[in-house]
């Protein structure tokens, strides 16, 4: 049995991006290939064109041909190729997002588990008895304000009689307070009051218009 399918290979599978490289180099062979056919194509086709009919030049036509015959060969494998290459590319993408959300949802998973043990340690009775109790004290402080802000002994209505008799009665009180001003005058700003004592001569009539001018 080993003779005819070989004994069972122990090596490691290569993987989707070992198979891409290796199918990629294949087609840089084959390109290098091409290049070749492609340079030997062009010089029979200098020669042909200066060559006259015969057989010498339907020898050279037929080298030719079957140069073209290679290229196209060579032409059709690196076409596969490239679309094995481009459908391995495509699975690898597909692997890629699908490891992207698959660690996604891993993610999510953990992070409901998490939300599930932070939440199951909240009391919801616990915090809406606080809110009632800050409620309250925010009503207790607002009853010490208006209590501490409230005034006294003084009346809430005034009339507009009493406005006027008071105000008339301030009228009278400036009128006697001018007047006792009047009579407790210091000498010194009374009109009949002359130099002060300490001027040894008074001034000039002429020295004092000049002075005021």
């Amino acid at each position: 049995m080993n003779r005819l399918f070989g004994a069972k290979s122990n090596a490691p599978k290569p993987d989707l991006n070992s198979a891409i490289s290796n199918v990629d180099t294949r087609i840089e062979s084959i390109d290098v290939k091409l290049s070749k056919l492609t340079a030997e194509l062009q010089t029979y086709q200098q020669r042909l064109s200066r060559m006259r009919d015969g057989p010498g030049k339907n020898a050279i036509k037929q080298k030719a041909i079957k140069v073209l015959q290679q290229r196209k060969m060579y032409e059709s494998q690196k076409d596969q190729l490239q679309s094995q290459s481009w459908n391995m590319e495509q699975a690898g993408m597909m692997q890629d997002n699908l490891k992207n959300t698959m660690a996604t949802v891993d993610a999510m998973k953990t992070t409901q588990k998490e939300l599930k043990k932070q939440y199951g340690k909240v009391n919801i009775d616990k915090i809406e008895k606080m809110q009632d109790e800050m409620a309250d004290l925010m009503d207790m402080g607002n009853d010490i304000q208006e209590s501490i802000s409230r005034s006294y002994d003084v009346p809430e209505d005034v009339d507009e009689a009493e406005l006027d008799a008071e105000l008339e009665a301030l009228g009278e009180e400036v009128d006697l307070d001018t007047g006792a001003l009047g009579e407790e005058m210091p000498s010194y700003l009374q009109e009949s009051a002359g130099p002060p004592q300490f001027i040894d001569e008074a001034p000039e009539a002429g020295k004092a218009k000049e002075a005021a001018t």
